[in-house]
């Protein structure tokens, strides 16, 4: 068991620098702003699955621990 909690924290911290990098596109992308402003709904959404993907794997996590 606490090999899949290993485990977990491993995808965790994976999904944490995915999420920290998703919100850095964004903000870089807000500072642009109005240059490539077409990106937005891309870009928001690559954030917004990032997250929602970080925060379930803290649930995950939690339910474990």
């Amino acid at each position: 068991m606490s090999d899949d909690i290993e485990i977990l924290k491993a995808e965790l911290k994976k999904l944490n620098a995915r999420a920290t990098q998703a919100k850095m596109d964004l903000h870089d992308l807000s500072e642009e702003l109005p240059t490539d402003w077409q990106r937005i709904p891309a870009v928001a959404q690559a954030a917004f699955d990032a997250h929602a993907a970080l925060m379930a794997a803290r649930q995950k996590l939690a339910e474990r621990a």
